[in-house]
């Protein structure tokens, strides 16, 4: 039999490996998480069981969910490429560009230089979105409302968990399937210096990204699958030390929105390490398999501006970085899900140069013994 279709055939036979998606909100970065979600979708062998999403990722989750209650795979590559090029149509009017100098000699995709941009960033830190954009207008919730149906988004098999942060609280909300309308989405990518804060059902929201971008935990109760692939687009680390203080500032944005992500990461290598080890038998806790799909070397050379910039080419560059670290990522780690984790999360939030990494106490598991002493 040709090997050709001998693939086919095994591919056909073999079941659908299960798989939850953690997708972070980044602006025009959201673009390289299309192209990440392009490349899985077309491999037959793998299912989306469940998204957690925050800002960009939520809008990505809807669109693919959009897409795939409609019919199958297809529908949602094409739902997510019109969203992705509503964006870049939206952004043809926007004043938000890139000056004529650098678009004709290559001068990069951040909008540093653009006189635009930085009237907008100083306005941004002087006078609030309800004085300077009183009439709430956002081209994105206008898109939003247009192409997605959020009946089929409601009905989906996929299972979407969308964060936004409680203005009030400061705790993260998260929002399912069953609920979501075009207003949760833009809560959920609610930037307070851009926009008027998102309310629903009178409580007021922010951008999810602060305090869950995106949230781990609603899978870990709500999804049969182990395997959790997170789409990381914000740098986790960004080589030099920022001096002026727009580099200061875009820096410890990066910091604040990487934080509770790294913070759940620990939680789950600590779980994990108690299950290794015995101490959680018959307690209900379960493995957590981690993948990370990531381009830091090209996502660390972009700046923060480069977020507000949704130009085609910068875009379609992001999009086909992510569709070409997904296949790379696809070719090594494919045949590890449902067996094992592919990143090192001590590495991640700890860090090589950590004084404490492998200075831990190890202690007897006397709890119980103590109690059925008792």
């Amino acid at each position: 039999m040709d090997r050709s279709l001998e693939r086919h055939f095994m591919v056909k036979l073999a079941r659908p490996r299960l798989i939850n998606l953690a997708l972070q909100g980044g602006g025009a970065h959201g673009a390289f998480s299309w192209g990440v979600l392009d490349r899985l979708l077309e491999d037959p062998t793998i299912q989306i069981e469940a998204i957690t999403g925050a800002s960009a990722g939520a809008m990505n989750a809807v669109a693919l969910a959009d897409g795939l209650a409609q019919c199958c795979r297809e529908d949602a590559r094409i739902t997510l490429r019109k969203f992705w090029e509503g964006v870049c149509d939206a952004a043809r009017s926007s004043p938000l560009q890139r000056t004529p100098f650098e678009k004709m000699f290559g001068g990069g995709w951040n909008l540093d230089n653009s006189p635009t941009y930085a009237w907008f960033d100083l306005m941004s830190r002087l006078v609030s979105p309800y004085q300077i954009n009183p009439l709430n207008i956002n081209p994105l919730r206008d898109l939003v409302e247009n192409l997605i149906d959020f009946d089929r988004v409601r009905k989906s098999d996929v299972k979407l968990f969308l964060s936004a942060t409680n203005v009030e609280t400061g705790r993260t909300r998260v929002f399912r399937n069953e609920e979501l309308t075009p207003d949760h989405v833009m809560a959920s990518a609610c930037l307070p210096f851009m926009y008027q804060a998102v309310e629903i059902e009178g409580v007021a929201y922010w951008d999810g990204g602060y305090m869950g971008n995106p949230p781990l935990w609603p899978l870990f109760d709500h999804s049969a699958s182990d395997d959790v692939v997170i789409v990381q687009i914000n740098p986790i680390k960004r080589p030099g030390k920022p001096q002026s203080a727009r580099d200061i500032l875009n820096r410890l944005n990066e910091i604040t929105f990487n934080a509770s992500l790294l913070r759940e990461l620990r939680a789950v290598d600590f779980v994990s390490r108690l299950l290794e080890e015995g101490r959680l038998e018959g307690t209900g806790y379960r493995r957590v398999l981690t993948h990370m799909i990531e381009d830091e070397a090209t996502l660390s050379a972009l700046g923060a501006s480069s977020k507000m910039n949704a130009e085609r080419g910068f875009i379609d560059m992001l999009f086909h970085r992510g569709r070409t670290v997904a296949d790379i990522w696809l070719m090594a780690n494919s045949s590890k899900i449902g067996q094992e984790s592919t990143i090192d999360i001590r590495k991640l939030f700890m860090g090589e140069e950590d004084a404490l990494d492998g200075y831990r106490i190890t202690r007897p598991a006397t709890y119980k013994r103590a109690q059925k002493e008792a």
